[in-house]
């Protein structure tokens, strides 16, 4: 287990759920992703990264899911690409399980 935060640790990170808008093949990195863009609704916009997601999904699998993601840590260059958010998933070894709502939610709703 990693070291304990408190309370106002965790509420300096930003998690929203937003849907799947684009996908696209991410050939430059060493381990198989998608490059996405995801909607994350009127008050944040439309976010990019990539996720090492290709084990369990598709393209058409992914495409209009809501998936769950940190949308305040800066940007990240991973190969010639800038990640802007995290999606959060389950990892069991090289395989991620994306974590989403049990439901349609509204783009941008804040996770607590």
């Amino acid at each position: 287990m990693k070291d304990l935060i408190s309370w106002e640790d965790f509420s300096k990170i930003d998690i929203r759920v937003g849907t799947i808008i684009a996908i696209n093949d991410f050939p430059e990195v060493r381990n198989p992703a998608f490059k996405l863009e995801v909607d994350f609704g009127e008050e944040i916009g439309i976010k990019k990264t990539s996720a090492q997601i290709t084990k369990l999904y598709t393209k058409e699998d992914l495409l209009g899911k809501q998936v769950t993601a940190v949308v305040n840590f800066p940007k990240k260059q991973i190969a010639n690409f800038m990640s802007e958010c995290l999606i959060l998933g389950a990892v069991d070894g090289k395989s991620v399980t994306i974590l989403q709502p049990t439901a349609i939610v509204s783009n941008g709703l804040k996770i607590s």
